[in-house]
């Protein structure tokens, strides 16, 4: 039987909620050097207490808003590829979830822009590969096998990096569902390449 939430344990989650909507709003449209905790907390209709108590300020609360991304995106790829029957069709729903992600403006701004600059580029890639890196790998083994011609973590970043340039591109071009066509057939080419 769960156990019924108190009132105090309510008020938590609302408070983080809010912290996190107030936080993700602001971070996506004016990036993270732009934004106070005082506009933060104030957007949120708390306390500055409040930001630092449940994340220690405005780096922290960045980092949550951060792995709040992440951690949808991992589920999202991981539902598109559960979908699918051959590691062929997994790795490339995993690949096309993946390049619709980058598309959202929020995921785009505050996981691949501002990341790097708020949480500085060793702990940005930790927690980006902490999500997602276990995914590419696990995708990457059952299309390629684990005897492929280059070692599977090597040939893992290579395709993560290309990856995300590419999400950076389709995000500058004219015609953002055309580029991410077209960056889904580019990857598909570079993996037939090794298969």
């Amino acid at each position: 039987m769960d156990r019924v939430k108190t009132r105090r344990e309510h008020y938590v989650e609302s408070t983080r909620a809010a912290l996190l909507d107030a936080g993700r709003r602001f971070f996506a449209e004016r990036g993270f050097t732009s934004v106070s905790a005082e506009e933060l907390v104030r957007a949120a209709g708390l306390t500055r207490g409040a930001l630092y108590h449940h994340f220690a300020g405005k780096q922290g609360l960045f980092e949550a808003v951060f792995e709040d991304l992440e951690a949808r995106a991992a589920a999202r790829i991981t539902a598109a590829m559960a979908a699918r029957e051959t590691p062929w069709d997994r790795a490339a729903e995993g690949i096309r979830a993946f390049l619709e992600i980058c598309s959202d403006p929020d995921y785009r701004e505050i996981v691949l822009l501002q990341g790097p600059i708020a949480l500085g580029w060793q702990r940005w890639r930790e927690l980006d590969q902490r999500h997602l890196g276990a995914i590419l790998v696990e995708g990457l083994a059952a299309l390629l096998g684990d005897s492929g011609p280059h070692p599977l973590n090597l040939t893992a970043s290579a395709f993560y990096g290309a990856l995300t340039e590419l999400a950076l591109s389709m995000a500058d071009a004219e015609d953002p569902a055309q580029a991410r066509e077209e960056a889904l057939d580019l990857i598909k080419a570079m993996l037939t390449g090794l298969r």
